[in-house]
């Protein structure tokens, strides 16, 4: 199935890219079957109606990229980090989501926070850049994460509809991580601790 979205991806990306720039009506035609081609394989692939999946591309516009997400990680006194345990079953996550048309990856992870967990926080310290790709096992695309290490300002901390529970853990009691989010919270642990002399990963 890894295999399967991974070429899914590139078949995608490639209709899309083609359906952008060609200028010719046989070319379009072309890269339009090759689109709901792949349409009706990541609907049989997903479970999802095909309708549904055609939806979601067509809110995608110009040239097709990775997702790009951004990620808060939040340490308390014991360098216990803020989880949330996701309403969909995948594990606990960093605060996290999407980043919005004309926002900061920065600014999401700030707002992502307050979103999930009711906490204002102030970014310290860039992390790093983390990739996913479609045959990681995680989900059907390609993204980036923006790992930043944030730290609580104000707030309260209440649990959103995204999520199942939400509380500070040790590292090494977490017993189902989401995603490759256990990578990214070692990260941002090493990053705390290193301080000032840190630098930021770029994988």
């Amino acid at each position: 199935m890894n295999d399967l979205f991974t070429l899914l991806d590139e078949i995608q990306t490639i209709a899309r890219n083609g359906l952008l720039f060609a200028d010719n009506l046989y070319d379009r035609e072309r890269y339009e079957k090759l689109m709901s081609a792949a349409e009706r394989e990541y609907s049989q692939a997903l479970e999802l109606p095909l309708d549904g999946m055609r939806e979601r591309f067509q809110k995608e516009l110009g040239y097709i990229t990775p997702k790009l997400g951004a990620d808060a990680a939040i340490f308390n006194e014991h360098n216990e980090i803020l989880l949330q345990d996701r309403a969909d079953g995948s594990g606990w996550c960093l605060p996290c989501g999407w980043v919005e048309p004309n926002e900061k990856p920065a600014q999401a992870a700030i707002r992502e926070t307050r979103e999930e967990t009711g906490l204002e926080v102030e970014v310290v310290r860039f992390v790093g850049i983390f990739s996913r790709h479609a045959n990681s096992g995680y989900g059907p695309h390609s993204m980036i994460a923006i790992v930043h290490l944030c730290e609580v300002i104000g707030g309260e901390m209440c649990l959103s509809h995204e999520g199942l529970g939400l509380r500070y853990w040790p590292m090494d009691a977490v017993q189902r991580w989401h995603a490759n989010h256990q990578r990214l919270a070692q990260a941002a642990l090493d990053c705390r601790l290193a301080g000032d002399s840190w630098q930021a990963v770029s994988d």
